[in-house]
């Protein structure tokens, strides 16, 4: 499993409190504490939170599904992740899984608890949901995400004809599995009018190796009608939303001298793409 592929919540001030939730419902661990990221382990997993202010929501066009080894180990998550919360699939047995729902958390974050077989040794899976004008282009934004990793591919694919539902259109994607750089993610077509899509409330991050890395990655990711943000944020042509973040950016924030980390981070809110010269010369200055 590649934990240089991440997911990010985007938290309005209180990233601690759910960052100390989300360990106590998966026996998880806080490994940074700053008044910005939090980043938890959980199973292996990394996961960051952002408080990032009160400017977007998280919602359930990106999910998480836990694969659970047992229904007790599935009603235990669910106990806790409905406190505050609220289920937008009741827990009950479904076609594809003896134990299963779906649940919205006190923090907005939605779980899918699944009693199945583990996807190779990754226990948490990001779940993309193409819905609006995305829908129908599952496929084709599985092709794009593996043509633009190293070390992917596209693994398991039930369409909605073969799964038994006649209020979808039959060639688009019920349920299905795919690896970017050895990081699984699933995705699915709906074609339901929710009230909600893709924003940065819920990013991917990418740790890139060096300046070349970076570009290639940011370039690919806006190309066909992506576009930038700033300090390291970008959509791609379906909205999902990207963080391409060097690794010596990083190295460079944790600086033991404050005033040289201020001159990063300075340099950094005034970016786009993260250019790594800047941020040394920054450090330097």
């Amino acid at each position: 499993m590649n934990n240089d592929i991440f997911p990010c919540l985007w938290c309005d001030e209180d990233a601690k409190q759910a960052a100390e939730f989300y360990c106590n419902v998966f026996n998880g661990t806080i490994t940074a504490d700053t008044p910005v990221v939090m980043n938890i382990d959980l199973f292996g997993q990394k996961l960051m939170l952002l408080n990032g202010g009160p400017q977007f929501k998280k919602n359930a066009s990106v999910s998480f599904m836990v694969i659970c080894e047992t229904e007790d180990e599935v009603q235990d998550y669910w106990n806790k992740l409905m406190v505050g919360g609220m289920a937008l699939m009741p827990l009950d047995s479904y076609p594809w899984s003896k134990k299963y729902g779906w649940v919205r958390d006190q923090y907005g974050v939605t779980w899918q608890l699944f009693l199945g077989e583990k996807q190779e040794d990754q226990k948490i899976i990001p779940t993309l949901m193409f819905i609006h004008q995305n829908n129908g282009k599952a496929m084709e934004a599985m092709e794009f995400y593996t043509q633009t990793f190293p070390d992917s591919k596209i693994g398991n694919i039930l369409k909605y004809k073969d799964g038994g539902e006649p209020h979808e259109v039959p060639e688009n994607i019920q349920h299905a599995h795919f690896i970017i750089d050895g990081y699984v993610l699933f995705c699915m077509d709906n074609s339901y009018d929710h009230q909600f899509d893709f924003n940065e409330g819920i990013s991917m991050v990418v740790m890139t190796n060096d300046q070349e890395q970076t570009d290639y990655l940011w370039n690919t990711l806006i190309s066909n009608g992506g576009r930038e943000s700033m300090c390291g944020w970008l959509k791609d042509r379906f909205g999902m939303s990207w963080q391409i973040v060097p690794k010596r950016l990083i190295q460079l924030m944790n600086d033991s001298v404050p005033e040289k980390a201020q001159k990063v981070v300075q340099a950094m809110m005034k970016m786009q793409k993260i250019i790594i010269k800047d941020l040394e010369e920054a450090y330097s200055s």
